[in-house]
């Protein structure tokens, strides 16, 4: 299959036609650039039809513009001479760099700045006048000058571009790291508000479905009374969620986060809904995401306790090692649940533990594992501690 040239770009189609008219006006009008040749004048007409043609190709075809335009400039110097014809072969030049290839770029300002040294000395030595230098002169300026200065503005568009491509780079990478930073805040959001409400919702649930299933009106009002507190205080804390996120609401200033210090009050929770909870804690000073990660490894424990384990007695144990702090939370497992109706359960709350403990670069378990009083589900997690730290 043939190959189709490309079409050549409107501003070198005007610069071949406005060429060869002013080329054809000059040689109607005498005016050469030289007083004689070997040639008629007639004959350079040629050159200038060539260069004219070329101008077409100037940016598609650079490299061979060049070489056919020098051999037509050569040409040239048989006839009388066209100015016209000199001065396309100077922006041939110029497009040779600026639109050839990086290595043509390169070479061609050195190639035309030796051309013009030699040229210069050739005649020095051949004429041993100082009138050489002004050949030396002129080719510098119909070779080297358009070639230096095609050099200095792909430089500059070349630079251009890659404060273009860098600018483009930068925004991209800002917008990774937005996304990367909702993303990551919409995870944060969705753990805290698991951990806030999961466990009064819990609660919630079972002692509603307690509430409507036995005929007792002590142990009724008893659930009644559960109900109503846990969901006074899940409706507080999701207001004080709502008014972290919404800056028009009521409530804008946002709860100090919870502390180990606050694991008496969650234990004493966890019992009048239900739980039989034995809590070992050694209070000692921690970072605060240390201690906000444990109180909530805890808090998910204890609900998913609430949910899901047999009956019999939780066990949680916190332990201060040298740099690092130990969690541990055991549950009954595998036996019946008793009265009551199990809550459902999403997967959330083991994805989040797991997600806290990954952010502080500590390690996370959970699972079934013998014990001695029988099969229990347990939760581990070691949080490192940085040295220095404290809340």
């Amino acid at each position: 299959m043939a190959r189709t040239l490309p079409r050549p770009h409107r501003f070198d189609v005007f610069l071949g036609v406005g060429g060869l008219l002013c080329g054809l006006l000059f040689w109607t009008l005498g005016l050469h650039t030289q007083g004689g040749g070997l040639l008629p004048a007639a004959w350079g007409l040629i050159p200038l039809v060539v260069m004219s043609a070329l101008e077409l190709v100037r940016r598609t075809m650079p490299r061979t513009a060049l070489c056919v335009g020098t051999l037509a400039l050569v040409a040239d110097q048989f006839t009388p001479g066209n100015a016209v014809t000199i001065l396309m072969f100077t922006d041939l030049a110029y497009a040779s760099v600026l639109y050839g290839t990086p290595a043509a770029a390169r070479r061609i300002p050195v190639t035309t700045g030796l051309v013009t040294v030699a040229t210069t000395l050739g005649f020095l030595i051949w004429w041993r006048e100082p009138q050489a230098l002004l050949v030396g002169v002129a080719t510098g300026i119909v070779a080297f000058g358009p070639a230096a200065t095609g050099a200095l503005v792909r430089n500059h568009r070349d630079a251009a571009e890659a404060a273009r491509l860098r600018a483009e780079q930068t925004a991209l990478l800002a917008e990774i790291d937005r996304s990367q930073a909702v993303t990551a805040e919409r995870s944060r959001m969705a753990r805290e508000l698991h951990d806030m409400v999961a466990n009064h919702l819990s609660a919630i649930a079972i002692h509603s479905t307690a509430a409507l299933s036995l005929d007792d009106p002590d142990t009724s009002k008893e659930a009644l009374g559960v109900i109503r507190e846990n969901s006074v205080e899940g409706l507080a804390e999701m207001r004080r969620l709502i008014g972290i996120l919404r800056d028009s609401s009521g409530d804008t200033e946002p709860a100090a986060a919870p502390t180990l210090d606050g694991l008496g009050a969650l234990v004493d929770q966890a019992r009048a809904n239900g739980l039989d909870v034995d809590l070992q804690h050694a209070h000692t000073a921690l970072p605060a995401p240390v201690g906000l990660a444990a109180y909530r490894i805890v808090q998910e424990s204890l609900t998913n306790a609430l949910k899901h384990a047999s009956p019999g007695r939780v066990r949680v144990r916190l332990a201060r090692r040298d740099h690092a702090l130990d969690v541990r939370v055991s549950s009954p497992y595998g036996g019946a649940r008793g009265e009551g109706p199990r809550a459902p359960g999403s997967g959330a709350g083991l994805v989040g533990m797991r997600e806290r403990v990954a952010l502080l670069h500590g390690t996370f378990a959970a699972g079934p594992e013998p014990s001695a009083d029988g099969p229990a589900w347990t939760v581990r997690a070691t949080l490192p501690i940085t040295e220095g730290e404290s809340e």
